[in-house]
């Protein structure tokens, strides 16, 4: 029997993503910061908690003020970015009765496509609190991943999508050794993902912005790392399941519309929607 593992868009073996709350005015520097380098990934934004439209002031030395929708719109919905939710009011969530999370979760959905104009999947646990009640009432509202505060210095793909840990927080004293060792680890089995969060805000606070441009010059623009948003790595991994194997494991069946990419002992294989391969 030949060992198979999923590989990455490309035949990658390893995906890096960022995730960054509250839709803060320090996004704006953020933004620029990671496409300067490629990398991309999901903000997470309170669809009640925007500053009133005609706020205005400088973007840098105002700590954790959020910006007014119309500037939210203009600066995330093209920026190449996912839109996710993150609570209408930045509520405990397990804190709520049913009901009330419910509607906490489905509003802020319900609110932030029809302000972004596209669909809305993801969430972050607002204080990063959740329980079994919480994720049972995300899968209610059509959630398909939901980020937890949890690092684990680790690049697993996670077991449970509706308590997805992070690799690290920026501020993580580890986090250049976490990136050195993801950059330089060369081993060709399991698929590998890097993930960073935090609040842009942080680095205006803690006039730290070279954390993450130091840490965006190291790992970004590089052809073995597929840089994704949170969305785009949970729905090519739930499509690579899909996937449908002989009981002899040399024949496959792609019953998606995803391109999907597998190494087997036979080399690296790409299996296009709706195609069957020999492997």
């Amino acid at each position: 029997m030949p060992s198979i593992f999923m590989r990455f868009p490309g035949g990658r073996t390893k995906a890096l993503t960022l995730s960054y709350d509250d839709g803060v005015e320090q996004d704006v520097r953020l933004i620029e910061i990671m496409k300067a380098y490629g990398l991309r990934g999901t903000f997470n934004i309170n669809s009640g908690q925007f500053s009133p439209e005609g706020t205005t002031g400088p973007v840098g030395n105002v700590g954790h003020r959020r910006m007014t929708m119309n500037d939210s719109v203009k600066l995330h919905k093209d920026s190449g970015m996912e839109i996710a939710c993150h609570g209408v009011t930045h509520p405990f969530l397990d804190q709520l009765p049913v009901n009330l999370c419910l509607q906490e979760v489905t509003q802020d959905r319900k609110n932030l496509e029809e302000i972004y104009g596209c669909m809305v999947r993801g969430l972050a646990y607002p204080f990063g609190t959740t329980s079994d009640s919480v994720c049972t009432t995300l899968k209610q509202c059509g959630i398909a991943y939901a980020r937890t505060v949890e690092s684990t210095h680790k690049f697993d793909l996670p077991e449970d999508w509706l308590r997805l840990p992070a690799t690290c927080h920026h501020t993580d004293p580890e986090l250049m050794n976490l990136a050195k060792t993801f950059v330089e680890d060369r081993r060709d089995w399991g698929p590998k993902m890097f993930y960073l969060w935090g609040h842009s805000y942080e680095f205006e606070d803690n006039d730290n912005w070279y954390i993450i441009e130091d840490f965006a010059k190291y790992i970004g623009n590089r052809e073995d790392i597929w840089y994704a948003t949170n969305i785009e790595i949970y729905d090519y991994t739930a499509a690579y399941k899909q996937l449908i194997f002989s009981m002899n494991g040399k024949t496959v069946f792609n019953p998606t519309n995803t391109t999907l990419y597998l190494k087997s002992s036979n080399g690296l294989f790409c299996v296009e929607p709706g195609e069957t391969i020999q492997i």
